[in-house]
């Protein structure tokens, strides 16, 4: 019975529901930022929003090293500007291209720039899912994969790690 339980006993690995639980929610873990990830990827690279040019009028320090910008966005076919929130990276004063959320709510950096920035997240994904394929060769038993998995492992998650550290100060 101790088999299914969560807490193994001391020294024995969990069990395979708990095995089953473990994979699956580290599995979560990994692929829900890819997926958050999607909409502000879609929108800094063209896809949805509309087209437009950012001019940050205000960032107020909110403390801890966050801030609140605020800017105005003006569509690339005319009309009125928008009021927007910006990115919290801005600075008073910037003027770039950039896109219009859906909700018209925020505006995102376009092109280039605001897709490494939108790339954060999913490295965070993809660094966190490294090591996935190897626990789960060990788990189940199998000798020949553990090597190859711990390469994969490694190379995945310096993937993600870079990924992440490029989309933070590339953005």
């Amino acid at each position: 019975m101790s088999d299914i339980f969560l807490v193994p006993p001391s020294g024995a690995s969990p069990g395979r529901i708990g095995r089953v639980v473990l994979v699956v929610l580290w599995a979560a873990m990994g692929v829900l930022p890819i997926v958050f990830a999607v909409p502000g990827l879609r929108l800094a690279a063209g896809v949805t929003g509309v087209p437009g040019t950012l001019t940050v009028v205000s960032c107020a320090a909110l403390g801890e090293g966050r801030y609140d910008c605020r800017g105005s966005f003006a569509p690339a076919s005319g009309g009125p500007a928008v009021p927007v929130r910006a990115s919290p990276d801005s600075t008073a004063g910037d003027v770039l291209p950039a896109r219009l959320a859906p909700g018209g709510d925020r505006a995102v950096p376009a092109g280039a720039a605001g897709v490494l920035a939108a790339l954060a997240l999913p490295g965070v994904g993809v660094a966190g899912l490294g090591f996935l394929p190897y626990v789960i060769v060990y788990w189940y038993g199998g000798r020949r994969g553990r090597k190859a998995a711990a390469v994969f492992g490694w190379v995945l998650t310096a993937a993600g790690v870079m990924m992440t550290a490029l989309a933070l100060t590339a953005g």
